[in-house]
């Protein structure tokens, strides 16, 4: 069995944030916040790391993390590009915005050999997530009448901004801790200790505990998903450019719930104690600046992480 590899999204530009927010450092000696999710990473036992980037970001990607990461760690690229499409389909005119979580994941399908865990450039994890997700992969291949999946699930209300809204996959789980479904929210905002959550512009709003389950994109998967996801875009496609040809987007929480309603796969949510850190916002970047500080001086990572 292939070791689990590490999948690491960063294509995106951070419009709310203003700027490139995946290589804008947090830490004392220039350590961006993916330093601090791929050191965890690493101590848990990946030791491959997939950044998926856009093409023209090769150079800025290689400068501000890949090469210095290169020391300690196989360290691959894939590339997230509009055109990368299944044959008879072509991008609708007027599109610039990227196809989602899910088509992030199908660039780095000529690299990815078996097992892998997906995370997200600017989000913060803590080590607990990457150690379960780790020996989950190791010790769950496929078996053969269904896929074997994991989740590593956060509160909500550790994971909401002060600073505006947010996108989370709102999760339910079985007594045995299997995943029975996720819903994506595209635009959560915090009210007191729980959030409240519109699909319609902020017409109406519902509301959310803060304690409700959400993926933050830490997934576990096995080389299935792939071919899933591979097999199921034309469909996705057909809709959306139908329905939302400029901004439809190809979640992979959504062929995640697809392979659990066809009882094709099933998913293990790993609940994780850490508070979830991130840059959604210009105005997040000293909050997370503060909590990397803090966790440095607690011992929890070195000054400069990967000094030898």
């Amino acid at each position: 069995m292939n070791r689990p590899v590490l999948v690491v999204m960063a294509a995106g530009m951070g419009s709310r944030y203003g700027g490139l927010k995946q290589v804008d450092p947090v830490g004392g000696h220039g350590q961006l916040i993916m330093d601090y999710s791929i050191y965890d990473a690493r101590r848990a036992g990946f030791e491959t790391v997939i950044f998926i980037i856009k093409r023209e970001l090769d150079a800025t990607f290689r400068t501000a993390i890949g090469d210095r990461l290169s020391r300690v760690m196989d360290v691959q690229y894939a590339y997230q590009e509009l055109e990368d499409l299944p044959e008879g389909y072509g991008v609708p005119e007027g599109r610039v915005k990227p196809w989602g979580t899910c088509h992030a994941i199908l660039a780095a399908r000529h690299l990815i050999r078996g097992p892998f865990a997906v995370i997200n450039a600017d989000d913060y994890y803590g080590p607990e997530g990457f150690r379960a997700i780790f020996d989950y992969l190791q010790a769950h291949p496929d078996r053969p009448d269904c896929y074997e999946y994991a989740m590593v699930g956060y509160l909500l209300g550790n994971t909401v901004t002060e600073h505006g809204y947010v996108s989370r996959g709102v999760c339910e789980a079985d007594g045995d801790h299997f995943l029975r479904q996720v819903v994506e929210r595209t635009h959560i905002e915090r009210d007191g200790a729980d959030a409240r959550y519109t699909e319609d512009g902020g017409q109406s709003w519902g509301r959310l505990s803060g304690d409700t389950l959400v993926s933050m994109n830490l997934w576990g998967f096995q080389h299935s998903f792939l071919e899933e996801a591979q097999a199921r875009f034309p469909a996705f496609l057909d809709r959306t450019l139908r329905e939302d040809p400029l901004k439809g987007e190809y979640f992979l929480p959504g062929v995640v719930t697809q392979l659990l309603e066809e009882k094709r796969a099933r998913v293990k949510v790993l609940p994780s104690r850490d508070r979830w850190y991130g840059v959604t916002y210009q105005e997040d970047k000293p909050t997370v600046v503060a909590a990397i500080a803090e966790k440095t001086a607690a011992g929890l990572y070195p000054e400069d992480l990967w000094a030898r």
